[in-house]
């Protein structure tokens, strides 16, 4: 008996890459709510010495890596699709954790409210955080593929830059604007931080997102490399 090979099912990089957007985004969403501090050597202008960030930083960084790799090996259409699957999936995350919150809890275990104060993020962090996931990484999507049309195979340092550069500053100040601006301001949560701690939080979070996409540029090359080897996904050369 012969047995053909199912080219539809997918593959251990494409479930990989899939796995690691999601875990990252889900981290993300959970850790959003805190705000990080960071001392640096030398003081920077706007942010001091001290750079301030939400903690989702790093690892929304990550969905970046994942996102631009998937594009480069799978196309468009397929990026897409993981990034708006992913969208859908942070509803039932939330939904997830908030209907454990809300659910009657035993004596024993963590308390309710620590629990509730750790995880049930606001809603202004929870609808910055969706918006700006939603534009900046279908941005991201889009800018890599075209550049990737204009360029070819070759470039893929600029591809993964650009779009993660340009698409973390769109990320960034959507986020922090709603979630300490808008919300506070509008929908009276909270209290509007001053200018300079707003402008502060936007360029550390994004400083410190800029610094990942150029660090993370040989690992996109590394796992593009790695997965064309064996797979030969989408190219027909390594690009340089």
């Amino acid at each position: 008996m012969s047995h053909t090979r199912d080219t539809s099912a997918p593959t251990i990089a494409q479930v990989s890459l899939i796995g690691l957007f999601v875990a990252a985004l889900v981290t993300a969403q959970l850790t959003a709510s805190k705000v990080l501090a960071f001392e640096l050597p030398v003081a920077l202008p706007i942010t001091g010495a001290q750079l301030q960030l939400p903690g989702a930083a790093l690892a929304y960084a990550l969905t970046f890596l994942a996102s631009d790799c998937y594009t480069e090996l799978y196309g468009k259409r397929a990026a897409q699709i993981v990034v708006n699957v992913g969208f859908a999936l942070n509803f039932v995350v939330l939904a997830l954790v908030w209907t454990t919150i809300a659910a009657p809890a035993a004596g024993a275990g963590v308390d309710p409210d620590a629990f509730a104060t750790a995880l049930g993020a606001s809603t202004t962090v929870v609808l910055g955080s969706l918006f700006a996931y939603v534009v900046s990484q279908n941005w991201d999507v889009w800018l890599f593929h075209r550049l990737r049309d204009r360029t070819g195979p070759e470039r893929l340092w600029l591809r993964n830059i650009a779009s993660t550069g340009t698409s973390q500053a769109i990320d960034t100040v959507i986020f922090v604007s709603i979630a300490f601006f808008v919300g506070p301001a509008v929908l009276g949560v909270g209290e509007v931080p001053p200018n300079e701690v707003l402008l502060g939080l936007i360029v550390g979070q994004y400083l410190l997102k800029l610094a990942i996409a150029v660090l993370d540029t040989p690992v996109v090359y590394a796992v593009v490399a790695l997965v064309r080897s064996h797979t030969g996904a989408d190219a027909t050369q390594t690009p340089v």
